[in-house]
């Protein structure tokens, strides 16, 4: 008889720590909210037959990655989604005091209707998991369900390079539902629409505040029918001040260092080429390192053309020696050949040219007569080219290389600045069009 009553106790002891543990590990079952007659596969009611309207608020956490060869960006997001659903009950036992929602498992919202939306132009997306999926539900006592999700997303984006490195990409992100077209569910954001983390900072590109949004309708081919999208423009505006550093500033140094040929005479022929072949391959060493930024594109680029102009006044100032040499050349072999054509005993000589005759006449003081020659066609020739010539005003000889060279001093630095003053303006114009 004692036996029977200790088994009585024990079997009472057991089911109260049972049905105590039971009340630590009461969670809400799907049924308390949901009627018997509940299907999930089927959208919620709408009045008159009028869309769905699943409201969308996203809050944008990191961006990082920005890919100009596979044209892409990855974007951290928390992602929040609110509908209401009038078919759920509500009962007041299951809210806090004082609460008019309640927060539960992401498990609960696979017996849920569920929006199904997507993300159109992403490579990747998927929710976030370190332990268990971050994401959550939350039923409010209006009937309203938000369900909200921490994930990440490679999204594709055409980029344009037209203006590089002054370039700004554009670069959207469309979400629109997959299986429910504008007649059965509509999107559309909430009135927080997107926020930005305002400590986000990128290292080559300023994002561009506030983020453009829009609510449109795309047709789909495949499907053929529209769908309600929502899109949100990414404004990505690169930062000059590394190119500018890294490229516009040395490069400029570069073509300035070209000028100082000018000042170099013909008797350093070896300093002046090294100097100028120097320069040139310094930038093409540096336009070929600038080629690695940025992928292949069968475009012109504004980096192109301010690396083509340099690299054109370097070269001028290289074509520019070639030129003055060869007239140097010319101008010592005209006064050897002036030299030798003087008569070896001759005191005094006197010519004339008769302009009818075309006559050269010389007069000998020594030697009287009068002798009357032709000009030679050598003569004649080379006076198209005069390699020499003797200033009224100063009385001083003028030698064409080295004036060439003098005027080179002032008119290379005058048509850089032409260009640099022609360039910037354009390519800012480009810009803020």
């Amino acid at each position: 008889m004692i036996a029977r009553e200790l088994v009585f106790y024990l079997v009472i002891l057991f089911a109260c720590l049972l049905c105590s543990t039971c009340k630590k590990n009461y969670t809400i079952k799907p049924r308390v909210v949901l009627p018997e007659n509940y299907v999930k596969e089927v959208r919620p009611p709408s009045p008159k037959g009028e869309p769905v309207t699943v409201e969308f608020s996203i809050y944008i956490v990191d961006i990082n990655s920005i890919n100009v060869e596979d044209m892409d960006f990855r974007v951290d997001m928390f992602v929040r989604q609110r509908w209401i659903e009038s078919r759920l009950d509500m009962p007041d036992d299951i809210f806090e005091e004082g609460d008019d929602y309640v927060t539960l498992p992401p498990e609960f919202f696979d017996n849920l209707w569920q929006p199904d939306p997507y993300i159109l132009n992403s490579k990747v997306s998927e929710i976030a998991v370190l332990t268990h999926k971050f994401s959550s539900v939350t039923l409010y006592r209006n009937k309203t369900v938000r369900y909200a999700a921490r994930m990440h997303a490679i999204l594709a984006c055409q980029m344009e390079f037209q203006l590089y490195p002054m370039d700004i990409q554009s670069c959207p992100m469309f979400i629109e539902s997959f299986s429910y077209n504008n007649q059965k569910l509509r999107l559309r954001w909430a009135e927080d629409g997107v926020t930005l983390n305002p400590e986000l900072k990128l290292l080559q590109y300023n994002v561009g505040q506030p983020l453009e949004l829009k609510e449109t309708t795309g047709y789909m081919t495949e499907r053929e029918a529209n769908f309600s999208r929502l899109v949100m423009y990414f404004r990505f505006e690169r930062q000059i001040g590394h190119h500018l550093i890294q490229t516009f500033a040395p490069s400029t140094l570069v073509v300035m260092l070209s000028w100082f040929s000018f000042w170099i005479g013909l008797d350093a022929i070896p300093g002046r080429v090294t100097l100028l072949v120097t320069s040139m391959l310094t930038l093409v060493t540096m336009f070929t390192g600038l080629k690695s930024d940025i992928p292949p594109v069968a475009y012109v680029k504004a980096l192109d053309l301010w690396m083509a102009g340099c690299m054109v006044f370097v070269f001028a100032a290289l074509g520019e020696f070639a030129v003055v040499k060869v007239l140097d050349v010319r101008y010592q072999l005209q006064k050897s050949a002036r030299l030798a054509s003087l008569p070896r005993i001759m005191p005094m000589r006197i010519q004339a040219v008769d302009k009818k005759t075309h006559c050269v006449t010389a007069w000998d003081v020594e030697t009287p007569g009068i002798r009357c020659r032709k000009p030679s066609l050598s003569l004649k020739n080379r006076r198209f080219l005069q390699l020499s010539w003797v200033d009224h005003k100063t009385g001083e000889e003028k030698i064409l290389w080295k004036e060439i060279d003098r005027q080179s001093r002032i008119y290379f630095p005058a048509f850089f600045l032409l260009f640099v003053v022609f360039y910037w303006p354009i390519l800012l114009l480009k810009k803020a069009g």
